[in-house]
């Protein structure tokens, strides 16, 4: 068995790895945020200029991930808690959601921070670009990308790094 294991990690990892694509070697720590213009399902126009000052949670994610459907509660909790701070979420729909059932899962959901549509992708390319989802960037008050968070977080260690962030 452990010969088994050792030979498949390799293998799993390397399937990871081109899932995922080339960014997800070469993202650190620091980066800055990209410069991104998006539109908010109730049609305001925003950019990410306006995260300056706050910390920011930025989740890419889609209507068809289950995933992604599952943290979407804890995701709200989170935003919920940290909201009356120097902190905002972002909610990204991928380019391949369509754009009314993204409507109807936040409108249903209430999802109580913004949500905008990626319709032509340039939002994830910006990032990385993302592939997967979920996938959740956590920004620090200075607009740099301190953490990447590939599928569900553990939103514990997500809230320690968000009270880290607000009190620098």
């Amino acid at each position: 068995m452990a010969l088994n294991r050792r030979i498949v990690f390799p293998v799993l990892a390397g399937l990871v790895a081109a899932a995922s694509g080339a960014a997800l070697w070469h993202w650190q720590a620091g980066t800055p945020a990209p410069v991104v213009d998006y539109t908010l399902l109730d049609g305001k126009k925003m950019d990410s200029a306006q995260w300056r000052g706050k910390v920011m949670v930025v989740n890419f994610w889609a209507t068809s991930c289950t995933t992604c459907v599952k943290e979407m509660p804890e995701l709200m909790r989170t935003h919920q808690r940290f909201k009356d701070q120097a902190f905002d979420t972002l909610a990204v729909a991928m380019q391949y959601d369509p754009p009314d059932y993204v409507a109807q899962f936040a409108q249903t959901r209430q999802l109580p921070f913004g949500v905008a549509i990626d319709n032509t992708g340039a939002i994830a390319h910006a990032f990385g670009p993302v592939r997967m989802t979920p996938t959740t960037f956590v920004i620090d008050k200075q607009g740099r990308i301190v953490k990447r968070i590939l599928g569900e977080p553990d939103f514990p260690a997500l809230h320690k790094l968000i009270e880290e962030l607000l009190s620098a």
